[in-house]
């Protein structure tokens, strides 16, 4: 099973609604935007060989200043 489904079948399964931000308008924005009770997380998917670009690192800084959690691999950063 390929990471990106192992991240939204565990938020699913925890009542979350998982939205997969596949194009925004903003790029290096994470993978998924999940969504449960007025709260929103941000969730970036890499496999194991993958690494995040400069413009995600910049991202991940910008949307935890704005006061979001962002989380990648399920693991808070």
């Amino acid at each position: 099973m390929k990471q990106t489904d192992r991240i939204r079948k565990h938020w699913e399964s925890r009542g979350w609604i998982v939205v997969n931000l596949i194009k925004t308008n903003t790029n290096g924005i994470a993978d998924y935007m999940v969504l449960k009770d007025g709260k929103t997380i941000f969730v970036e998917s890499k496999e194991v060989w993958d690494r995040m670009s400069p413009l995600q690192k910049y991202r991940v800084k910008q949307f935890k200043a704005a006061g979001f959690d962002y989380y990648i691999n399920d693991i808070k950063q």
